[in-house]
């Protein structure tokens, strides 16, 4: 009895984890490469400066990290496996209704496009620092991330749930203000988490054409 106890506890602490936000746990070298990355831009930032700012010295990042583009594409592959990870483990937790999991999904990426703001800023604006290897699989996940809002918005137009006429365009205008929140939010600004939240689930509801029972 007491092990199904404690397996039930387990699974119920689970449940929402998706929401859950702490410092990121980026490796050293990768957390250095993260704040002068977004600071001072891929193309701005030296591999000595990356080095200093964390603790080590050019060749000891060399031994983790072979290079300036091997740094951005594991803090990106991190992000990104980060991002949809939160997503599916939201839209799965939502249930089989369509409004519950668009409610969900964006719900996910506004919560981690605030919490994770440099790293989605850096996803954003770097794309073009990519070599040619790694920018398409970066590009597959992003399109991935929109793939899965695009489903849920194409079911609930078929369920008769949404009213939109335009579920494509819908579905790509909810993303990018999603997205968007990276290049403005501050946690400690005027507007608090949950209440920005409210407000463009409401806004992303409306660009879908729900309009609640």
């Amino acid at each position: 009895m007491s092990g199904g106890a404690g397996e039930a506890e387990i699974r119920s602490r689970a449940l929402g984890s998706w929401r859950d936000y702490g410092e990121p746990e980026l490796p050293v070298p990768l957390a250095a490469a993260l704040a002068a990355f977004a600071e001072h831009g891929y193309h701005g930032t030296s591999v000595r400066e990356i080095a200093a700012r964390a603790n080590l010295s050019v060749p000891g990042l060399y031994h983790h990290y072979p290079s300036k583009q091997s740094l951005l594409q594991g803090l990106l592959e991190r992000t990104m496996t980060d991002l949809l990870h939160r997503s599916e483990l939201a839209v799965r937790e939502a249930g089989d209704q369509p409004v519950d999991q668009f409610d969900a999904v964006v719900e996910s990426l506004l919560r981690f496009h605030m919490y994770r703001r440099e790293q989605a800023f850096v996803g954003s604006t770097e794309i073009r620092s990519l070599d040619d290897g790694y920018r398409d699989t970066y590009i597959g996940h992003r399109d991935r991330q929109q793939r899965m809002v695009d489903e849920i918005v194409f079911a609930g137009v078929a369920a008769g749930d949404f009213t939109t006429q335009y579920p494509k365009d819908a579905s790509r205008a909810v993303a990018t203000m999603c997205v968007g929140v990276s290049t403005w939010f501050k946690l400690d600004g005027e507007l608090a988490a949950d209440e920005l939240i409210a407000r463009n689930r409401q806004i992303a509801r409306d660009a879908i054409g729900y309009t609640a029972p």
